[in-house]
């Protein structure tokens, strides 16, 4: 039996490898992507998932969403982690079709009411946000929120905020405060889980045409990191997934969360009173690396 998961995200270098890791999982069923704004605007996100979805052959919805926070307004793309175009130095891609109908929130609701859904947000938390409050009922319906955001141990967009929570703290805490079944999977063990320019050349052997295509759009997210003293890029997207798949591999801590709004420490998630999320705070860093490595490796 395979777990029916839509992934709402803003594609985004570690975007494409988590997307390309569950089209590649037999045990996941994607049924959808909704994108976001974060590290590229909405429209372009929407494009990439396009274009993502042509090279792995999936035949499933792309409904465009957010293109601003709910109470901070419009942030710039941060083209210089991923790219102008969100897929490091690759010129923009034509998709061969049209993003659907639907907004974003509305796909996440149709979709969680289809039958059991792992609803998986890799990018800020806004789409999330609005679904809920369109659809009070969609918390307590979801099998599964498993969500890359946050951090105990300091971030990386400011010193205390990891980039997804940060891009949307008001949303990341009405989600957080939902009374869902959340895993939370952040900086504290994705900046531990570090993909260098040998796993890229693997991936491109292994799977010659998708793998050929993250090795080419990770050069410029390996240059970053390089240029902030780290010897590889942190696996955070398809680490978040990995912890619904393959959770053994993750350490957990069950707690409240809530999330700062405002002053120096805006975007930081800290524990708390309220409805206990289980957060990711160690894991077997070498096997959740293997693993996504195995997993893209199948593609071709």
């Amino acid at each position: 039996m395979t777990d029916r998961i839509l992934i709402d995200t803003d594609p985004g270098v570690d975007d494409a490898m988590a997307i390309a890791m569950a089209a590649a999982d037999p045990r996941l069923s994607l049924v959808g992507l909704s994108t976001v704004f974060g590290n590229v605007r909405a429209a372009t996100a929407t494009r990439n998932a396009l274009v993502l979805c042509d090279w792995l052959g999936l035949d499933v919805p792309v409904a465009e969403g957010a293109d601003v926070s709910q109470a901070l307004g419009r942030f710039d793309a941060v083209d210089w982690v991923h790219g102008a175009e969100g897929f490091g130095d690759m010129p923009a891609q034509a998709p061969s079709r049209g993003k659907d109908p639907r907004d974003a929130a509305d796909l996440i609701i149709e979709a969680s009411k289809a039958g059991l859904l792992v609803l998986a947000p890799i990018g800020p938390l806004t789409n999330v946000a609005e679904a809920m409050q369109r659809d009070p009922g969609l918390a307590a319906r979801l099998d599964h929120l498993v969500i890359m955001g946050g951090s105990l141990s300091g971030g990386n967009v400011t010193a205390r905020a990891e980039a997804n929570v940060w891009h949307d703290p008001h949303a990341a805490r009405e989600v957080l405060r939902a009374g869902a079944n959340v895993t939370l999977v952040g900086l504290d063990v994705t900046n531990r889980v570090c993909c260098t320019a040998d796993d890229f050349d693997r991936l491109a052997r292994e799977a010659p045409a998708m793998g050929g295509r993250l090795r080419e759009m990770g050069a410029f997210y390996l240059d970053f990191y390089a240029s902030k003293g780290m010897a590889g890029c942190g696996l955070h997207d398809p680490a978040a997934i990995l912890a619904h798949t393959d959770p053994d591999l993750f350490a957990f801590e069950e707690t409240g969360i809530d999330v700062i709004l405002d002053g120096d420490a805006v975007g930081e998630t800290v524990r708390a009173d309220g409805p206990p999320v289980r957060v990711a705070v160690d894991g077997d860093l070498d096997a959740i690396k293997e693993r996504f490595l195995g997993l893209v490796g199948r593609l071709d």
